[in-house]
């Protein structure tokens, strides 16, 4: 009995570690998959460095009161799963979030962003953000623009001389 004790205090240790050191967590309901698409969303989140596990709503309830996040256990209800990503804060949500479109049985229910609690809008506007490479690229095109217009308005100039000389 007492290493079945044991054995929990670990499980909610574990999650509580998760959730605290993970930079995102999204809870979902998983009920209406078959097992082909959890596999397939498995994957997905996978390669994206997410790992989705699924736990027990009481081990859950008693994790977020060690990590006073307690205002998650109101979603802990039937089949949940969480998907928790310690590099990128992007990419649970916005896998997850397509994953959703294409299959109506998984609902996100809740999420933790940076250690606080995000609502599902909050959740859903972060799916919409690029990536890191996305953000990068669209900072150097803004950092380009100024020296590209630069330099066309310099060869307009250097043309129309070319032609008054002419």
């Amino acid at each position: 009995m007492s290493s079945i004790i044991e054995h929990k205090k670990q499980v909610v240790s574990e999650i509580a570690t998760k959730l605290r050191d993970s930079k995102t967590s999204i809870f979902v309901d998983y009920r209406g998959l078959d097992v082909a698409e959890v596999t397939e969303l498995r994957t997905q989140l996978r390669q994206a460095g997410v790992e989705f596990k699924v736990y027990k709503n009481t081990m859950t309830r008693r994790a977020t009161e060690e990590v006073e996040l307690t205002d998650l256990n109101d979603v802990l209800v039937g089949p949940t799963a969480i998907a928790f990503s310690n590099e990128d804060v992007v990419a649970p949500a916005k896998i997850i979030n397509k994953f959703a479109k294409d299959h109506e049985a998984l609902e996100i229910k809740a999420g933790v962003i940076e250690g606080s609690i995000a609502t599902l809008d909050q959740i859903k506007e972060l799916a919409e953000l690029p990536n890191y490479e996305g953000l990068v690229s669209m900072l150097l095109s803004v950092l380009q623009a100024p020296i590209r217009n630069f330099a066309y308005a310099t060869k307009a100039i250097a043309d129309q001389k070319e032609e008054q000389g002419a």
